[in-house]
């Protein structure tokens, strides 16, 4: 049996984690036109009010990890700090 290896928060697989531009860019216009699954919309309004600690126990239910909630977390409250820097809401349909 192989020993279990300690975890590093490195990303497994071939390519580590890196994302070329294209899937990038691919991603970029995915997000734009289809905007965010309902469970990030809830996720960004609890960041709005200021709830972390209740983002983190939403993210966690929904994605089953506790560091994957954090990493979510962090991404959602990115995105809400650069929709505040640029001025505007993202557009909805």
């Amino acid at each position: 049996m192989v020993p279990k290896q300690s975890n590093t928060g490195l990303f497994v697989g071939l390519s580590k984690g890196k994302t070329s531009k294209g899937v990038d860019f691919e991603r970029n216009v995915i997000r734009e036109v289809a905007g965010f699954a309902s469970y990030k919309k809830g996720i960004n309004k609890l960041l709005k009010v200021g709830k972390d600690k209740r983002t983190l126990k939403v993210a966690k239910k929904k994605l089953g990890a506790h560091k994957r909630a954090k990493m979510k977390r962090e991404e959602m409250s990115n995105v809400l700090r650069w929709t505040r820097a640029t001025g505007g809401e993202e557009k909805t349909k």
